[in-house]
């Protein structure tokens, strides 16, 4: 029988290792199955730009049929269960798929960590319908707001997501001379936590000269429907943030129907344990992307971006094809091509490779951020499709 090779998940990790895998498999070889709770790829690092534009969903969506080659076969469904030992995975609507070898590229979900209040009140950004809602509760806020009673909108987490996110409102604000007051929480001291001061003071800057406000240093304590709390203790009040709209982009943590896999897996994040190759400690399942804390050697781990995801893909793509015919595995290394954050049309660029100057804007900047998700739509799908998405990115 034709060996079974199943990956799971359709963003960069799971869209990518199809692709790889495609063309590194010989004839005959292995069948793959194709499996994603959606039957589209989710170009996610440009996922902000639909809480300005929802129109811009066309661009970054990119169905599975443009990507797999016709000998994949596809189910959608969401998995819920895998069960290693009869090596079977099971979707939400009760179908099973048997493989011989198993890729997760589920992604990760929002981590709340704890905070009362926050998962029942905040919206997120880990997909299409979350940046649709939150365009549409930016609307209705607005619609209720005056310039003397603006709508509030906080964001919660400076990382990358959050400071896109808060770019992204604004550029909202300033396209519709909306009444809308932004601000930017982040419970370390800095925006864009532990990174280079000088991508940090950059985008600090931008931030400002959007009119958007930086609260830094407090953590959100606790949330309810009306307002955020930001530190606050036995001896002081906490500080409380009201809002209209609030959006938490404050970290990740491992999907949920991970949790009884039988692999092993950490136990704080449940993300998945994955060697340079991707291997788990169950020989026959594979891990990649922000499911996995991949081994990098000095007890590192590759960074969860989608530069990484990219990057792991091609290698583990092909390991899925050697390992159905026996052959040795292929190593994998992440290495920084650089950071390239927008702040609404603006955007700033840092350590890019080739580049000279280590952090810089203007139009060298966007032009760089826009030339990165075409190339990669084109390679997941066709150039004519990249270059359409161009003026959107």
């Amino acid at each position: 029988m034709t060996t079974q090779v199943v990956v799971v998940g359709s963003g960069y990790a799971g869209a990518g290792a199809v692709k790889a895998f495609e063309d590194e498999v010989g004839d005959g070889e292995a069948e793959l199955t194709w499996v994603a709770e959606h039957d589209y790829h989710l170009v996610l690092h440009e996922v902000h730009r639909v809480i300005r534009n929802p129109a811009v969903e066309s661009k970054i969506t990119i169905p599975v049929e443009e990507i797999k080659s016709p000998e994949t076969a596809f189910i959608q469904g969401r998995v819920v269960d895998v069960d290693t030992e009869n090596r079977t995975i099971s979707t939400d609507d009760g179908t099973a798929v048997e493989y011989d070898y198993l890729l997760l590229a589920v992604g990760s979900s929002t981590a709340f960590f704890g905070i009362d209040g926050l998962a029942e009140n905040a919206h997120q950004l880990k997909g299409l319908d979350d940046a649709k809602a939150i365009h549409e509760d930016v609307r209705e806020a607005v619609a209720a707001a005056t310039q003397s009673e603006p709508a509030q909108v906080v964001v919660g987490g400076a990382g990358l997501s959050g400071i896109q996110t808060a770019g992204e409102v604004a550029e909202y604000r300033d396209k519709h001379r909306a009444p809308i007051d932004i601000t930017l929480i982040e419970g370390m001291d800095e925006i864009f936590p532990g990174q280079d001061p000088e991508i940090q003071g950059a985008l600090r800057k931008r931030l400002l000269d959007a009119d958007v406000e930086i609260l830094t240093g407090e953590f959100i304590s606790r949330a309810d429907d009306e307002q955020v709390y930001l530190g606050g203790g036995e001896e002081e009040d906490p500080m409380e943030v009201p809002y209209d709209v609030l959006i938490w982009t404050g970290g990740i943590t491992g999907q949920e129907e991970l949790e009884g896999v039988g692999i092993d897996k950490d136990e704080r994040s449940n993300r998945v344990y994955a060697g340079s190759d991707f291997t788990t400690s169950d020989e026959r399942v594979f891990a990649i992307g922000d499911t996995a804390l991949i081994d990098q050697g000095d007890e590192e781990i590759a960074p969860p971006t989608a530069q990484a995801a990219w990057q792991a893909a091609d290698v583990a793509g092909a390991n899925l094809a050697r390992a159905a015919r026996g052959a040795p595995l292929r190593s994998w290394h992440h290495e920084d091509k650089g950071t390239v954050i927008s702040v609404g049309e603006k955007a700033v660029a840092h350590d890019v490779i080739g580049v000279p100057i280590s952090t810089f804007g203007g139009v060298p900047a966007k032009l760089l951020k826009k030339t990165i998700a075409t190339r990669w739509i084109a390679k997941v799908s066709s150039t004519g499709r990249g270059i359409n998405a161009f003026g959107d990115m």
